[in-house]
């Protein structure tokens, strides 16, 4: 044997002996890119690549909350069939985007119900269209205006729409007993938010519907998030809310000060933070602009 090669397969040895001694290095080496994982009372996240999931998987059955895109999806079903062999109830979206509604056609003859809000629906239908990928969806067959609730084994769900926001049509999903509320795209945790004009999107109204939402739920809420600047914090409580909601209203007034002052749109364009919400950084800092002229000059 060459003595180069000797020397490349001898380290590679070497090296394969150090792993096997090292269990939790090699036991990272081996993990799924995903993550699936138990938050309390039969309710938790999936995380994979898109807006954070919600499952319940308890002795009555199943529910799913969002569904990234469609290599998310069957690993999140692979999870859900290994925890139980009971059946899917409800698959619920929070809103229509592409990375939340994505995977829901890996579900269709899993989920024996698709939720939604009628704005939702709308919204998701005429983005399959503009696309022209509507063989590629599995669309809501079930829509509400203000409230849905069903039961699942002993957990009750109840999605809530409180108005426009991120979209026209974004729902909170609460786990009643669990006390866990998906927030959908109505949180992004630190990072600047997609404020989505064409699908109804509303400043104003999301600051107002963030403070429903505070007085709705109690303080042991944990609250899921669709985004975060920290991907590791996908979850956190009220003061997160309350920090969303702080943000948007800054870029409000942030903004409106600004047109006052004679400043140019492409003046406005060219800041790189928010005065008084800096804590929120990350990429799209323009969408956030863009949104806000627009409401501000309509």
């Amino acid at each position: 044997m060459e003595r180069r090669k000797f020397i490349q397969y001898a380290g590679l040895s070497l090296g394969m002996i150090a792993l096997a001694q090292n269990k939790s290095l090699a036991d990272i080496l081996i993990q799924p890119k995903y993550q699936f994982k138990l938050l309390r009372n039969n309710v938790g996240i999936f995380t994979e690549q898109g807006g954070t999931i919600a499952w319940l998987s308890n002795s009555g059955g199943m529910a799913v909350v969002d569904t990234q895109f469609q290599n998310p999806a069957m690993n999140l079903i692979a999870e859900l069939k290994k925890a139980s062999e009971k059946p899917l109830q409800y698959l619920i979206n929070t809103h229509h985007h592409g990375d939340h509604t994505g995977g829901n056609i890996a579900f269709k003859g899993f989920a024996e119900k698709v939720v939604g809000h009628v704005n939702c629906l709308v919204n998701h239908q005429k983005t399959a269209a503009a696309q022209k990928s509507e063989d590629k969806q599995l669309f809501a067959d079930t829509v509400f205006q203000d409230q849905w609730q069903a039961k699942v084994g002993s957990e009750k769900i109840q999605a809530t729409y409180f108005g426009a926001a991120h979209t026209n049509g974004d729902i909170i999903v609460h786990f009643e007993n669990a006390n866990i509320a998906h927030m959908g795209d109505l949180m992004f945790n630190r990072r600047y938010p997609f404020i989505d004009k064409s699908a109804g999107a509303n400043i104003q109204s999301w600051t107002e519907v963030l403070e429903k939402a505070i007085a709705k739920y109690d303080n042991d809420t944990l609250f899921i998030f669709g985004h975060s600047l920290d991907p590791e914090k996908v979850t956190g409580t009220k003061a997160d809310l309350r920090a969303m909601q702080n943000y948007l209203e800054k870029l409000l007034t942030f903004v409106k000060a600004e047109l006052k002052s004679g400043k140019s749109k492409e003046e406005i364009m060219k800041a790189d933070r928010i005065p008084g919400a800096e804590e929120y950084q990350g990429q799209g800092i323009e969408r956030s602009l863009t949104a806000a002229l627009q409401e501000l000059s309509s």
